[in-house]
């Protein structure tokens, strides 16, 4: 029997790499595309000398050609760092990135899930956020470049499945942590272990009253894979329900790491939301998926990843 063949847009990223671990360890054949902008060669190095897996170096913006049978399309900068670094290009790979993986899949017939975000919904007026809510989007902020551009990666899947009559998938992905996260991208979880391990005071935008939910990497790629083999073809939330404030988060890694850390507290950066939530109903019934990792376990094992990669 042959082989399913996979390409992974920004497999050598954080999610990436622990997808290609899934689809490598089921024996399935693997194309890592990834241009090394975020994504690091370290994350996929286990595979480099395994036959079912290729590693190319490329910037999803030029058109490329292969034979696949699916296409998992992550490639896009996700933290606010990276993705404000250059706005135009993030807003570059989110459309014509998008539009050449659309365009292969529609060449070969393969099957293509694209990874949205729960930036889609903005600093939300609804909440928790469904995936009915159309959002509170500032379009020309500087988070808009990522925001607008997955909105419209979104736009563009749609509009091949209804012309091209293509099969996608789209999974919006709330806040996800855990092993392999770059030390330097900016987010939460990684900002505080970062500093806890230097012993540096937590840096806190605002006041850290605003909440997040946060899904640990193992619980995202197993409703990653579950969208990919159902039949359902609208957007759907990925993420974990439960709902903390930055603070509370900042405390439980002090707590781990050095009780006698100190907090810093400095201004709330432009157009970051006060609430995001994901309402995983559709998940639950359509891919019979929910996160099992406690926030307090998926912690522990970014914690010991960062230990020993320091």
């Amino acid at each position: 029997m042959k082989a399913i063949r996979n390409l992974v847009s920004g497999g050598a990223g954080f999610l990436g790499s622990h997808l290609i671990d899934r689809l490598m360890e089921k024996g399935e054949e693997v194309i890592c595309l990834d241009n090394f902008y975020s994504g690091r060669k370290l994350n996929v190095e286990k595979w480099l000398n395994n036959n079912n897996f290729e590693l190319v170096r490329h910037d999803i913006t030029i058109p490329i050609h292969f034979e696949i049978d699916k296409i998992w399309h992550l490639a896009c900068p996700a933290s606010p760092y990276f993705y404000q670094l250059n706005p135009i290009k993030t807003s570059k790979i989110n459309f014509m990135g998008t539009y050449n993986m659309l365009g292969l899949a529609k060449r070969v017939g393969a099957k293509f899930l694209f990874t949205s975000t729960s930036e889609v919904y903005g600093d939300p007026l609804e909440h928790p956020q469904k995936e009915t809510y159309r959002g509170n989007v500032n379009t020309t902020g500087i988070r808009s470049c990522y925001d607008e551009g997955k909105r419209f990666a979104e736009t563009l899947c749609f509009d091949y499945s209804r012309i091209h009559n293509l099969d996608v998938r789209v999974m919006r992905i709330f806040n996800t942590y855990g092993p392999r996260m770059r030390a330097d991208d900016g987010r939460v979880i990684s900002n505080f272990i970062v500093q806890a391990l230097k012993n540096e005071s937590l840096t806190i935008y605002g006041d850290g009253s605003q909440t997040r939910s946060f899904c640990y990497v193992n619980d995202l790629i197993d409703g990653m894979i579950n969208l990919m083999n159902s039949q359902y073809k609208m957007p759907i939330n990925i993420g974990n329900p439960d709902e903390y404030t930055i603070l509370e988060i900042a405390k439980v890694i002090q707590k781990k790491i050095n009780p006698n850390l100190n907090f810093c507290f400095k201004p709330l950066p432009s157009d970051d939301p006060v609430r995001r939530l994901p309402d995983i109903t559709l998940a639950k019934k359509e891919l019979n998926w929910q996160p099992y990792t406690t926030l307090m376990e998926g912690i522990d094992s970014t914690i010991k990843w960062f230990k020993d990669d320091f």
